[in-house]
Protein backbone atom coordinates (compact mmCIF):
# COMPACT_ATOMS: atom_id res chain seq x y z
CA UNK A 1 0.00 0.00 0.00
CA UNK A 2 3.00 2.56 0.63
CA UNK A 3 4.31 2.29 -2.76
CA UNK A 4 1.63 4.12 -4.05
CA UNK A 5 1.53 7.29 -1.22
CA UNK A 6 4.44 9.08 -3.84
CA UNK A 7 2.45 8.00 -6.42
CA UNK A 8 -0.50 9.65 -5.08
CA UNK A 9 1.10 12.86 -4.46
CA UNK A 10 2.37 13.08 -7.52
CA UNK A 11 -0.96 12.97 -9.62
CA UNK A 12 -1.96 15.56 -7.18
CA UNK A 13 0.31 17.97 -8.72
CA UNK A 14 -0.81 16.30 -12.13
CA UNK A 15 -4.43 17.02 -11.23
CA UNK A 16 -3.39 20.83 -10.03
CA UNK A 17 -1.53 21.56 -13.79
CA UNK A 18 -4.38 20.83 -15.13
CA UNK A 19 -6.86 22.62 -12.90
CA UNK A 20 -4.41 25.52 -13.05
CA UNK A 21 -4.66 25.20 -16.75
CA UNK A 22 -8.19 25.32 -17.10
CA UNK A 23 -8.80 28.22 -14.64
CA UNK A 24 -5.58 30.13 -16.83
CA UNK A 25 -7.70 29.67 -19.60
CA UNK A 26 -10.43 31.59 -18.20
CA UNK A 27 -8.38 34.36 -17.12
CA UNK A 28 -8.61 32.95 -13.51
CA UNK A 29 -5.12 34.20 -12.37
CA UNK A 30 -5.70 34.15 -9.08
CA UNK A 31 -6.91 30.55 -8.88
CA UNK A 32 -4.34 29.32 -11.46
CA UNK A 33 -1.35 30.74 -9.31
CA UNK A 34 -3.02 28.75 -5.78
CA UNK A 35 -3.09 25.72 -8.12
CA UNK A 36 0.45 25.63 -9.55
CA UNK A 37 1.73 26.30 -6.10
CA UNK A 38 -0.75 23.59 -4.48
CA UNK A 39 0.97 21.31 -7.27
CA UNK A 40 4.76 22.76 -6.14
CA UNK A 41 4.02 21.19 -2.69
CA UNK A 42 2.92 18.32 -3.93
CA UNK A 43 6.02 17.86 -6.69
CA UNK A 44 8.21 18.87 -3.21
CA UNK A 45 7.18 15.80 -1.11
CA UNK A 46 6.72 13.42 -3.45
CA UNK A 47 10.05 12.65 -4.11
CA UNK A 48 10.65 12.99 -0.14
CA UNK A 49 8.26 10.64 0.96
CA UNK A 50 9.45 8.17 -1.49
CA UNK A 51 13.02 8.23 0.03
CA UNK A 52 11.48 7.65 3.48
CA UNK A 53 9.83 4.73 2.70
CA UNK A 54 12.31 2.87 0.26
CA UNK A 55 9.97 2.87 -2.25
CA UNK A 56 11.60 4.98 -5.18
CA UNK A 57 11.13 3.65 -8.49
CA UNK A 58 11.34 4.12 -11.81
CA UNK A 59 7.62 4.66 -12.57
CA UNK A 60 7.50 7.00 -9.60
CA UNK A 61 10.17 9.00 -11.51
CA UNK A 62 8.94 9.17 -15.27
CA UNK A 63 5.27 10.39 -13.99
CA UNK A 64 6.74 12.88 -11.74
CA UNK A 65 8.08 14.22 -15.04
CA UNK A 66 5.17 13.86 -16.61
CA UNK A 67 3.25 15.78 -13.68
CA UNK A 68 5.65 18.39 -14.00
CA UNK A 69 5.57 19.30 -17.59
CA UNK A 70 1.73 19.83 -16.98
CA UNK A 71 2.16 22.01 -13.65
CA UNK A 72 5.23 24.01 -14.30
CA UNK A 73 5.04 23.68 -18.61
CA UNK A 74 1.48 23.81 -19.78
CA UNK A 75 0.14 26.03 -16.57
CA UNK A 76 2.13 28.87 -16.97
CA UNK A 77 1.81 28.65 -20.73
CA UNK A 78 -1.70 29.06 -20.42
CA UNK A 79 -1.29 32.30 -18.46
CA UNK A 80 0.37 33.70 -20.69
CA UNK A 81 -1.72 32.55 -23.75
CA UNK A 82 -4.53 34.69 -21.71
CA UNK A 83 -2.01 37.86 -20.71
CA UNK A 84 -1.24 38.00 -24.76
CA UNK A 85 -5.20 38.53 -25.10
CA UNK A 86 -4.48 41.26 -22.52
CA UNK A 87 -1.86 43.14 -23.59
CA UNK A 88 -1.75 46.30 -25.43
CA UNK A 89 -0.28 45.64 -29.40
CA UNK A 90 1.31 48.77 -30.60
CA UNK A 91 -0.50 49.84 -34.28
CA UNK A 92 3.38 49.19 -35.94
CA UNK A 93 7.28 48.79 -35.32
CA UNK A 94 8.06 52.31 -36.29
CA UNK A 95 11.97 50.89 -37.27
CA UNK A 96 9.99 47.98 -40.18
CA UNK A 97 6.93 49.68 -39.86
CA UNK A 98 4.83 46.62 -39.35
CA UNK A 99 1.56 45.98 -38.37
CA UNK A 100 2.21 44.14 -35.35
CA UNK A 101 -1.97 44.52 -34.59
CA UNK A 102 -2.40 41.91 -37.24
CA UNK A 103 -0.72 39.00 -35.31
CA UNK A 104 -2.85 39.36 -32.72
CA UNK A 105 -5.00 36.44 -33.52
CA UNK A 106 -1.91 34.41 -33.42
CA UNK A 107 0.91 35.62 -30.94
CA UNK A 108 -1.02 34.11 -28.38
CA UNK A 109 -0.42 30.53 -29.20
CA UNK A 110 3.91 31.73 -29.21
CA UNK A 111 3.22 31.05 -25.64
CA UNK A 112 3.01 27.21 -25.27
CA UNK A 113 6.73 27.63 -26.61
CA UNK A 114 7.29 27.95 -22.64
CA UNK A 115 5.73 24.11 -22.24
CA UNK A 116 8.25 23.04 -24.96
CA UNK A 117 11.24 24.31 -23.46
CA UNK A 118 9.78 23.03 -19.53
CA UNK A 119 9.57 19.51 -20.86
CA UNK A 120 13.30 19.86 -22.72
CA UNK A 121 14.18 21.10 -19.47
CA UNK A 122 12.74 18.03 -17.67
CA UNK A 123 14.24 15.93 -19.89
CA UNK A 124 17.47 17.73 -19.09
CA UNK A 125 17.85 17.19 -15.73
CA UNK A 126 16.55 13.58 -15.82
CA UNK A 127 19.57 12.28 -17.78
CA UNK A 128 22.29 14.76 -16.46
CA UNK A 129 24.27 13.73 -13.81
CA UNK A 130 25.60 17.65 -13.26
CA UNK A 131 22.55 18.36 -11.38
CA UNK A 132 22.92 16.19 -7.73
CA UNK A 133 24.07 19.57 -5.88
CA UNK A 134 23.24 22.16 -8.33
CA UNK A 135 20.69 22.86 -11.62
CA UNK A 136 21.82 23.66 -15.06
CA UNK A 137 19.64 26.30 -16.10
CA UNK A 138 16.70 27.83 -14.29
CA UNK A 139 14.05 25.19 -12.75
CA UNK A 140 10.99 24.52 -14.14
CA UNK A 141 9.16 25.40 -10.88
CA UNK A 142 10.85 28.53 -10.24
CA UNK A 143 9.88 29.59 -13.83
CA UNK A 144 6.17 29.06 -13.41
CA UNK A 145 6.70 30.43 -9.54
CA UNK A 146 7.54 33.89 -11.69
CA UNK A 147 5.21 34.30 -13.99
CA UNK A 148 2.33 33.50 -11.90
CA UNK A 149 3.57 36.01 -9.36
CA UNK A 150 4.20 38.52 -12.09
CA UNK A 151 1.05 38.14 -13.67
CA UNK A 152 -0.94 38.51 -10.59
CA UNK A 153 1.30 41.19 -8.73
CA UNK A 154 1.91 43.53 -11.86
CA UNK A 155 -1.27 42.75 -13.77
CA UNK A 156 -2.25 46.44 -14.47
CA UNK A 157 1.24 47.13 -15.53
CA UNK A 158 1.19 44.58 -18.12
CA UNK A 159 -2.01 45.38 -19.60
CA UNK A 160 -0.74 49.21 -19.40
CA UNK A 161 0.27 51.20 -22.55
CA UNK A 162 3.98 51.34 -21.04
CA UNK A 163 4.14 47.19 -21.82
CA UNK A 164 3.20 45.49 -24.94
CA UNK A 165 2.89 42.42 -26.51
CA UNK A 166 6.62 42.79 -27.90
CA UNK A 167 7.90 42.88 -24.62
CA UNK A 168 5.60 40.12 -23.40
CA UNK A 169 7.13 37.98 -26.31
CA UNK A 170 10.67 38.69 -25.71
CA UNK A 171 10.51 38.17 -21.94
CA UNK A 172 8.60 35.23 -22.11
CA UNK A 173 12.05 33.60 -25.21
CA UNK A 174 14.54 34.98 -22.41
CA UNK A 175 13.01 32.95 -19.71
CA UNK A 176 12.62 30.05 -21.95
CA UNK A 177 16.41 30.42 -23.37
CA UNK A 178 17.05 30.11 -19.17
CA UNK A 179 15.14 26.78 -18.76
CA UNK A 180 17.41 25.15 -21.27
CA UNK A 181 21.41 27.29 -20.72
CA UNK A 182 24.20 25.94 -19.22
CA UNK A 183 24.05 28.50 -16.91
CA UNK A 184 24.56 26.91 -13.12
CA UNK A 185 22.21 27.89 -11.16
CA UNK A 186 21.96 27.06 -7.15
CA UNK A 187 20.31 24.53 -5.03
CA UNK A 188 19.42 25.17 -1.66
CA UNK A 189 21.22 22.46 -0.35
CA UNK A 190 23.09 22.88 3.06
CA UNK A 191 26.18 20.03 3.84
CA UNK A 192 27.30 22.58 6.59
CA UNK A 193 26.44 25.95 8.02
CA UNK A 194 30.17 27.38 6.89
CA UNK A 195 29.87 30.93 4.98
CA UNK A 196 32.61 29.90 2.75
CA UNK A 197 31.08 27.02 1.15
CA UNK A 198 27.79 28.28 1.20
CA UNK A 199 28.21 31.92 0.11
CA UNK A 200 26.20 31.56 -2.60
CA UNK A 201 23.37 30.67 -0.90
CA UNK A 202 23.54 32.92 2.14
CA UNK A 203 24.06 36.19 -0.40
CA UNK A 204 20.86 34.39 -1.98
CA UNK A 205 18.87 34.69 1.16
CA UNK A 206 19.97 37.89 2.89
CA UNK A 207 18.90 39.39 -0.31
CA UNK A 208 15.17 37.89 -0.44
CA UNK A 209 14.37 39.75 2.80
CA UNK A 210 13.95 43.45 1.73
CA UNK A 211 12.60 41.66 -1.52
CA UNK A 212 9.59 40.01 0.66
CA UNK A 213 8.17 43.33 1.36
CA UNK A 214 7.38 43.49 -2.68
CA UNK A 215 4.13 41.86 -1.90
CA UNK A 216 2.44 39.48 -4.71
CA UNK A 217 4.89 40.05 -6.90
CA UNK A 218 8.15 39.33 -4.11
CA UNK A 219 8.35 35.95 -5.56
CA UNK A 220 8.48 37.08 -8.90
CA UNK A 221 11.31 39.66 -7.44
CA UNK A 222 12.87 36.27 -5.51
CA UNK A 223 13.41 34.84 -8.64
CA UNK A 224 15.04 37.08 -10.46
CA UNK A 225 17.76 37.68 -7.65
CA UNK A 226 18.35 34.26 -7.74
CA UNK A 227 19.22 33.75 -11.42
CA UNK A 228 21.55 37.09 -10.79
CA UNK A 229 23.32 35.59 -7.88
CA UNK A 230 23.47 32.17 -9.95
CA UNK A 231 25.23 33.84 -12.89
CA UNK A 232 27.38 36.96 -10.63
CA UNK A 233 28.66 34.38 -7.87
CA UNK A 234 29.20 30.83 -9.71
CA UNK A 235 29.42 27.82 -7.44
CA UNK A 236 33.79 27.40 -6.93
Amino acid sequence: MKKHIPNSLTCCNLICGCMATGAAFYGNYQWAVLMIVIGAVFDFFDGMVARALGVSSNIGKELDSLADVVTFGVAPSAILFYLFHEVHYPEQLSTFNFQLSTLKSFLPYTAFLMAAFSALRLAKFNIDERQHQQFIGLPTPANALFWGSLVLGEHAFLVSLKFNAVFLFLFMLLFCMLLVCEVPMLALKFKNLSWADNKQKYIFLIGCLPLLLLGTSSLAAIIIWYVAVSIAFPKR
